[in-house]
């Protein structure tokens, strides 16, 4: 999901940077710091939204450079369990399919995209034997978040499931359903 999320912090504007307005100055250290962050507190930052305060700045000395007390906003993606997500099939291998859902992939394990034996052909390509559904690179989707880790902080892991109703290639949920009904 994605948020606006508020943080303060306390923000080092270098002597190379002190002959921009401060308010620019700011921004551009905060963007070079926080774009790319990733924390399991507040997910993964896209982009530094604004600027809400700025403190008086201070200065250290024997650093030359001036640090300001500053609040502002992170545009933030943070995968959540059960959370829906849209993606685009961005590589498939023989265990799965990589779902690009945003700043960062998913995977879709071969056993949780479709309810079917699959399996791998050498053209990328995952194949249902009984529903004939084939799953290929570029594929727009509808998954599931189902597992979320941040073991390594910096390539954090998002598993998705695509196996249940309302869910998969697009295309597939404009199929009708082939159970018929008795009465």
């Amino acid at each position: 999901m994605f948020y606006k999320t508020l943080i303060k912090d306390k923000i080092r504007i270098p002597p190379t940077e002190l002959d921009k307005p401060a308010e620019e100055a700011l921004l551009k250290e905060l963007k070079e710091k926080y774009t790319g962050y990733i924390s399991r507190e507040i997910g993964i930052v896209i982009d530094v939204a604004g600027i809400k305060s700025t403190g008086d700045g201070h200065v250290i000395p024997e650093d030359g450079a001036v640090y300001f007390e500053s609040e502002f906003e992170l545009l933030t993606f943070k995968p959540e369990n059960s959370e829906l997500v849209f993606g685009k099939i961005r590589d498939i291998a023989e265990f799965g399919a990589f779902l690009s859902i945003g700043p960062i992939d998913a995977m879709v394990h071969v056993s949780q995209t479709m309810d079917d034996f699959v399996s791998f052909a050498k053209n990328k390509t995952l194949s249902g034997r009984e529903s004939k559904k084939v799953l290929k690179i570029n594929d727009l989707c509808i998954g599931r978040i189902i597992a979320v880790s941040y073991k390594e902080i910096a390539n954090p892991k998002i598993g998705v499931t695509m196996r249940q109703k309302g869910l998969g290639k697009i295309e597939w949920l404009k199929e009708p359903e082939n159970n018929s009904k008795k009465k």
